[in-house]
């Protein structure tokens, strides 16, 4: 099996998890079941998911000079993760997340702190790593002239490149055209693209008519890509017992960048992700249950008998 080289650019968290039966009403307080801190960034998430399912990770990316930055450098080292390019800065937190997790569901407000430190020289900074890479995964937690550099930089090198493109945001011809792999939601398909809630409905269509690829990733459902210039393929979902949804989508990409790193044809890249990403919703925590190169072949050849 190719271990494949995967470089993440993106941002590292500690996730402040508070469990609850119940969102509380504004001005409202209810008890909460449990709380947890817990690595996350969604950078650093897929960096984890990309060890876990078999490749060499490098991260690039900046934590905050404090005792939640130290943690979590020691976590990515333990999970196999190179932090040759993650940096501590002075005068500043390392970033957070409060996540709420009401019955398997959750929402998420990210303070990014240090995230912000990522800036263009430090992306200019990783370019040798980035031009030996099988694959760059990239997500939109670090400032946007950041990404649009990384993206510049991997096509120069001819590096396949993937952005999930969350949190949602529009960005520029120059740099969608760049971009190998799109990995929006729904939500996201629609800021992305400049398009209506109403014309999101029919994202089928807006798929076929993009030039580049696009994976879009449908919750339960499972995911949509681009099978050829005019045509759109469905990968259906996993049904599995949801514990957690924090970490599916981190999941989702990193698998998807694992296959595409390995050579694999979009279709059997984006059925593995779909598999791995239905793992890692059986766990607690966005990396709790991200599962090994080996739980996904053994999940798919159960699914296949």
């Amino acid at each position: 099996m190719k271990h494949p080289k995967i470089v993440v650019i993106g941002s590292i968290n500690m996730d402040l998890v508070t469990e609850t039966p119940r969102v509380p009403a504004l001005g409202e307080t209810v008890l909460g079941s449990r709380f947890s801190t817990l690595p996350g960034g969604k950078g650093a998430n897929q960096a984890v998911a990309c060890a876990r399912l078999g490749a060499e990770v490098r991260m690039v990316g900046c934590v905050g000079d404090d005792s939640f930055g130290r943690e979590l450098m020691n976590n990515l080292q333990q999970e196999g993760v190179c932090v040759d390019d993650v940096e501590p800065v002075t005068d500043v937190a390392t970033g957070i997340a409060s996540i709420v997790v009401e019955n398997g569901d959750n929402s998420i407000i990210v303070v990014p702190g240090a995230n912000h430190a990522v800036t263009v020289d430090k992306v200019r900074q990783a370019e040798a790593a980035i031009r030996e890479a099988d694959a760059i995964l990239l997500q939109l937690e670090i400032p946007l002239e950041a990404v649009a550099e990384a993206v510049h930089i991997a096509s120069r090198h001819h590096v396949p490149v993937i952005v999930n493109p969350a949190p949602a945001t529009k960005l520029p011809d120059d740099v969608l055209q760049k971009i190998t792999i799109l990995t929006p939601n729904e939500y996201e398909l629609g800021i992305l693209l400049d398009k209506h809630s109403e014309e999101v409905a029919a994202f089928k269509e807006i798929m076929a008519e993009y030039p580049g690829t696009i994976v879009m990733t449908k919750g339960e459902d499972g995911a949509y890509y681009s099978a050829d210039e005019k045509s759109v393929a469905h990968q259906p979902g996993c049904k599995v017992e949801v514990v957690d949804t924090t970490g599916a989508g981190d999941t989702f990409n990193a698998a998807l960048a694992v296959m595409i790193g390995r050579d694999y044809p979009l279709a059997d890249a984006v059925r593995y992700a779909v598999a791995a990403s239905a793992l890692s919703v059986t766990k607690f925590g966005a990396q709790g249950g991200m599962p090994s190169h080996g739980q996904v072949e053994a999940f798919l050849q159960q699914r296949s008998e």
